[in-house]
């Protein structure tokens, strides 16, 4: 490996180091108990792995995704990205950010969760953010490029101090009646990586990704796919180990019943409450203030950063409507929905995810598989057809809005993968279809 390569590495690992995610592990930690191990490689799974495989499948195309999806269909590919553009945008990860630079940064310090506190922290957060993203303004890539390195030091530190006062405590008793077996946890954690949103953010901002790293000097000529896979397993051995050492944070710490039922009470977030309460471990009564401020500062960057990308590509479909239309409606609509408070932001998220990760994951392997084996095209529409309408169908008997008795009757239905065998199907079928038919397999560029 080439001193370039770890460059690379380290800039993926910093686009998905995000301050929003470090709340998810040591949640995870807590609630799975002695089941922690499976739980966290489920979850670094489709936190950590499927992200990666996303920036990696982008470099495929010298376009990205926009030109890879459309092979499957460009109606598809429209769609798809529109629906993952206002997920990571203004329905759920921006108002996500204000929302956890809330809980971290004013209720720790203020002693405050009331709603009338989160309507104005939220109002000035998102005068700034309009103010920012509206005007184009760099600086905040000089903020983030300031914040990010902060945050990491800071939770390296928290990581290293919370071994030596946790490491004499056993794992928590955690939630049995949802982390009841080793396989269960599996797929439990599996799908909270979901709520990290960085796989289906990978295919978003994959070309992006991409330019940045030919920025460094790596051509498709000099193995720019090789290359981002090396780059790759850098940025995940980093993003494991701080998202594997908070979820064991979490699984050491004794959080009283009471304690849980009052953070429920006040809807607050377990593990905002948890990763501040383990900066005061690590730091004293400073420290809570101190991982508070600065995730909230990067959550600011994050969130400006996210408004420009989204208003950048709705311009780009909607020339009509120009980009700083775009800027205003998405930061009205982020500064409503953050609102309604962290955990009901995350809650409303999750069916949305458990229809697109599904899609996203399965439309990602087809294009890897693609490369390597000649692949007709209905293979691959079958394939992400049967998908979505199992995601769809598993998702309304999931939430309750209809009983569907079938799904739980269905093949790795039990760690809700049930689409899985419905992506091998179809892709068989739609092979065998394609080749009766003589149809040409898909080709990139």
């Amino acid at each position: 490996m080439n001193k370039n390569i770890f460059v690379v590495g380290f800039m993926l690992f910093a686009i998905f180091f995000g301050a929003g995610n470090l709340i998810f592990p040591p949640a995870l930690g807590l609630s799975s108990g002695h089941f922690f191990w499976p739980a966290i490689f489920g979850f670094v799974i489709t936190g950590i792995g499927l992200p990666l495989i996303g920036v990696i499948a982008g470099s495929i195309e010298e376009k990205g995704y926009r030109v890879s999806l459309s092979k499957i269909h460009p109606v598809f590919a429209i769609v798809l990205l529109v629906a993952i553009s206002l997920t990571i945008g203004p329905l759920f990860a921006i108002p996500r950010t204000a929302a956890t630079s809330f809980e971290m940064g004013i209720t720790p310090i203020f002693d405050t969760n009331s709603s009338m506190a989160l309507f104005i922290f939220s109002l000035i957060y998102f005068v700034i953010v309009f103010y920012l993203s509206f005007n184009s303004s760099k600086m905040v890539d000089k903020v983030g490029a300031i914040l990010t390195p902060l945050l990491l030091i800071s939770i390296t530190a928290l990581i290293i101090k919370a071994f030596f006062s946790l490491g004499g405590e056993a794992p928590v008793a955690g939630d049995t009646a949802v982390y009841s077996s080793a396989g269960t946890s599996f797929g439990k954690g599996f799908v909270e990586g979901y709520l990290t949103m960085d796989a289906i953010a990978a295919i978003a901002f994959s070309l992006i990704v991409i330019t940045a790293i030919k920025s460094k000097g790596v051509t498709r000529e000099t193995g720019l796919f090789k290359q981002t896979i090396y780059a790759g397993v850098i940025a995940a051995l980093a993003l494991g180990f701080i998202y594997i050492s908070l979820g064991w944070i979490g699984n050491h710490m004794n959080v009283s019943a009471e304690t849980l039922k009052e953070l429920n009470d006040n809807g607050q977030n377990i593990g905002t409450y948890l990763l501040t309460t383990a900066a005061q471990l690590a730091f004293g009564e400073f420290g809570k203030y101190l991982i508070g401020i600065i995730v909230a500062l990067a959550c600011l960057t994050t969130a400006t950063g996210l408004i420009v990308s989204v208003s950048e590509f709705f311009h780009e479909i909607i020339p009509k409507i120009s980009y700083k239309w775009f800027v205003t409606i998405f930061t009205l609509v982020s500064f409503i929905l953050s609102n309604q408070g962290l955990t009901t932001v995350i809650k409303g998220s999750l069916p949305v995810l458990l229809v697109l990760y599904p899609i996203a994951i399965t439309a990602v392997l087809l294009i890897v598989l693609a490369k390597y084996v000649g692949t007709p095209r209905i293979a691959q529409q079958l394939s992400v057809a049967l998908v979505t309408i199992i995601s769809l169908i598993s998702v309304v008997n999931q939430m309750g809005w209809a009983k569907i008795g079938f799904i739980q009757q269905l093949p790795l239905s039990t760690y809700q993968m049930e689409w899985i065998p419905f992506a091998i199907v179809g892709f068989i079928i739609g092979f065998i279809i394609g080749k009766v038919k003589n149809q040409a397999p898909i080709t990139y560029s």
